[in-house]
């Protein structure tokens, strides 16, 4: 399979924009890496890449092989997951790219349930918002993606869509632990810690905000939302949270709560768990992917 680690490293400088790079991605050196490439580039009769001052760039003729490469690497994966399968014994690995709010309850508990069943599977998470997490699946760097109000999902497959509502995270001796609902009026007199502007969950409120006439100044901004979630609970300030980044069982989290905000001042948004179209998963993918749809489905309001 001689082919393939050229494959592997020819898509290893697309990703890195440098043979360099590449090179410690690989664990060669960057010569072995750079005589690899001219031979391939020998033996195609073009050049895959332009070399730049700083790094390389694919050529025109790159941009087709990568997309062959990336195609062919899957297919492989897939024929190695079928096989695996016809022996009785489920292995393969799956890629996952997801938004943060996914990490800290809801995937650990799917990759525990799946895993005692297929222990064989590996797994691969990474922290991909929005348009990130889309050109993973294009780039082939992740097979599936949950995704929190995406951009555009225009070459993507959507394999279940669920409503995420926002709901406000503070103290549970804070002032407004005491209402039922919320409403942006409301957080206007207390701190406020929010996400950055590229998230869903800061989109949604400002965009909500400003139907109001109104805005949200926060106190404290990041694009941790574990850091965002430790903050609450110092003094009055308020966060921010889906429903999926929530605990199901709330029970040691008595020092925080949360409050729903009412539904006509802030719609739920939109959690889409995805993969490229037209793509055929490896099986250990797929089959993951089937599990989480059910539990998506099972847990939240689904859309369409």
């Amino acid at each position: 399979m001689r082919h393939l680690y050229d494959f592997k490293c020819v898509d290893a400088i697309a990703k890195a924009g440098s043979i360099r790079k590449a090179a410690d991605t690989l664990a060669i050196t960057p010569s072995a890496l750079n005589r690899r490439l001219l031979a391939l580039e020998a033996e195609l009769g073009t050049q895959i890449f332009e070399r730049l001052p700083r790094g390389v760039r694919l050529s025109t003729a790159g941009e087709l092989m990568i997309q062959h490469i990336r195609d062919q690497v899957a297919d492989f994966e897939r024929l190695q997951s079928q096989i695996a399968d016809l022996t009785g014994v489920r292995r393969g690995h799956v890629n996952i790219a997801c938004s943060q709010a996914l990490l800290a309850y809801f995937l650990p508990r799917e990759i525990e349930r799946y895993r005692a069943e297929h222990p064989g599977v590996t797994f691969s998470v990474s922290v991909r918002d929005r348009e990130v997490a889309e050109q993973a699946l294009l780039d082939y760097s992740a097979d599936v993606a949950l995704i929190f109000e995406p951009v555009r999902l225009a070459d993507c497959q959507t394999l279940v869509i669920v409503e995420q509502p926002i709901r406000a995270i503070m103290g549970a001796g804070h002032p407004l632990a005491g209402l039922e609902e919320l409403k942006l009026e409301n957080l206007l007199a207390y701190p406020l810690a929010m996400p950055t502007r590229p998230y869903g969950v800061r989109s949604l409120l400002d965009s909500a905000a400003a139907r109001k006439n109104l805005r949200l100044t926060p106190s404290v901004t990041s694009d941790s939302f574990e850091f965002l979630r430790h903050v609450v609970g110092h003094g009055e300030i308020v966060a921010f949270q889906i429903a999926v980044g929530l605990p199901v069982d709330p029970t040691g989290q008595e020092a925080t709560t949360t409050r729903p905000f009412n539904a006509r001042e802030v719609p739920a948004g939109r959690l889409h768990l995805a993969q490229l179209k037209g793509r055929s998963l490896p099986v250990a993918a797929a089959r993951f992917a089937l599990q989480l749809q059910a539990a998506l489905s099972a847990r939240f309001t689904v859309i369409g």
